[in-house]
């Protein structure tokens, strides 16, 4: 077992529960001090309260135990069905929960897949008060640039229209987990997951 990887999923289903650390250690009948120390990775919980902490976290317990859920499991509702399609010619942006025909300028366009961005081609993300703060040294010229930044949550998305000749830079409200999108004039669709627990 990986002490480090279970406490920080059991941070993230208990932001998501939106229970205090108090809170979940009442239900579990164990003082909030122990709670920290899961989330910290100083330790396990006791297998007497594995069946209990799953329940309440909404997950079970061999992905808890494993530390690990896709990130799709980890949003809600059907936000990860979202569909993105970019207009070669004009840079409209158009989302949709199906596959659909979409047409802009006179084409019909085709479903973006997005691509898991590797290290080289991950944007910078910090913190800045209440957002992340965003930016990136990617190309912004007239032919070649980031047209769209977007952060994709459970619950919702925040999309930031870019423009080339523009320096990238924007700041979006923190989420607890999310996945981070931007659409490359030349490249195509990227994402990478992001979680504010990174930035402890």
């Amino acid at each position: 077992m990986d002490a480090s990887k279970i406490g920080e999923l059991i941070y993230q289903l208990r932001k998501e529960q939106q229970l205090t650390q108090a809170q979940l250690a009442e239900k579990l009948a164990i003082s909030d001090k122990t709670i920290s120390k899961w989330e910290r990775g100083l330790g396990c919980p006791d297998i007497s309260l594995l069946g209990e902490l799953a329940k309440i976290l909404g997950i079970d317990v061999q992905k808890l135990l494993s530390g690990e859920l896709e990130v799709n499991d980890l949003w809600g509702g059907n936000m990860k069905k979202m569909i993105f399609y970019v207009c070669p010619h004009c840079q409209n942006v158009v989302m949709t929960m199906t596959d659909t025909d979409i047409s802009c300028c006179g084409k019909k366009l085709n479903v973006l897949k997005p691509q898991r961005a590797d290290e080289t081609e991950k944007l910078t993300v910090e913190i800045i008060e209440d957002d992340f703060f965003v930016t990136s040294n990617h190309p912004m010229t007239k032919t070649h640039y980031l047209a769209f930044v977007a952060l994709l949550t459970g619950d919702g998305l925040i999309l930031c229209k870019q423009y080339p000749e523009w320096e990238l830079q924007t700041r979006i409200p923190i989420s607890t987990t999310g996945r981070l999108l931007w659409y490359c004039t030349q490249h195509g669709l990227f994402y990478q997951d992001i979680s504010a627990k990174q930035f402890k």
